[in-house]
């Protein structure tokens, strides 16, 4: 069973933008100074952490209660028509696992792959197949770090939320990162305290209400067109209503942690941290006087 914590619990993509060395390591230290309680291990670019390496941030993070989790690298395809490259592919993020798992990291996202010549129904299964080789893989080799496919910004991609939904459902033990930003961008809407209210909705229709307790979630601002999404923004730069946001996930119960992905990290990550703990005080402090 995944626990469930009382709250929500914030964080940042990476090392925090404040920190005078880029390492993983060093980064920790940056980010308990903040007051932020987790990071997410960016291996988007290559597995270039050597276990030695991970096996310290596991120690690390377990003294300082910081929550960690891992995105896969960018460069993997589940849905290549070159079988060779998908192999590829599907071998990186074992991989990926196995280095997540050393790191302490309870969650791995991944980008599942794109459209390509490929029709949607088509491209779901070839990538739900692929999936499924991996799982059981990771299930034999007893990796205990969850594995969580995103939504995605742009519509050229797979990701959009009723089919990382699907898949979530259909593939036992997979689970969703959902990026909110990237749904409001892919959709050009999903940005008022009813669209939100609806999307965590939908999560708990097809998931179970456990989906909502452990949640791992992106958010950033984001400029997006007709394709999709372009680039992420600030908070403030953005026209994502970010208060109302926050208020849907209160009011819909969710709790796990959100992993801030603009392009000032942890000051975006404070700002949705110290907004949501004042949406509780005000909520509890109204029930009392009820």
């Amino acid at each position: 069973m995944i626990p469930a914590s009382d709250g929500l619990y914030f964080g940042v993509a990476g090392v925090p933008e404040s920190c005078s060395d880029d390492s993983s390591l060093k980064g920790l230290d940056c980010l308990l100074a903040t007051g932020l309680e987790a990071m997410e291990l960016e291996f988007v670019k290559g597995l270039k952490m050597s276990f030695e390496t991970a096996s310290r941030l596991q120690k690390k993070a377990q003294q300082q209660k910081i929550r960690l989790s891992a995105h896969a690298p960018y460069f993997i395809n589940l849905n290549t028509e070159d079988s060779t490259k998908r192999m590829q592919s599907q071998d990186l993020l074992l991989k990926s696992l196995r280095l997540a798992a050393a790191a302490g990291a309870t969650e791995l996202v991944f980008h599942a792959g794109y459209y390509g010549s490929r029709g949607p129904g088509e491209t779901y299964e070839t990538i739900k197949n692929s999936l499924a080789e991996v799982m059981s893989m990771a299930r034999a080799e007893r990796i205990p770090t969850r594995l969580r496919i995103e939504t995605m910004g742009k519509r050229k991609q797979f990701g959009s939320l009723d089919e990382v939904l699907n898949l979530c459902r259909e593939l036992e033990g997979l689970y969703p990162c959902l990026d909110f930003a990237h749904i409001f961008a892919r959709e050009g809407r999903v940005n008022s305290y009813r669209d939100f209210f609806q999307v965590l909705n939908k999560v708990e229709k097809k998931l179970g209400s456990r989906a909502l307790k452990t949640s791992h979630i992106h958010i950033s601002g984001v400029h997006y067109n007709q394709t999709g999404e372009l680039r992420h923004l600030n908070l403030g730069e953005s026209d994502f209503r970010y208060e109302e946001w926050l208020q849907a996930l209160d009011d819909a119960g969710v709790r796990g942690t959100i992993i801030c992905e603009s392009p000032s990290l942890e000051a975006d990550a404070l700002m949705l941290k110290n907004l949501y703990h004042s949406l509780r005080y005000k909520k509890i402090s109204s029930n009392d006087q009820d």
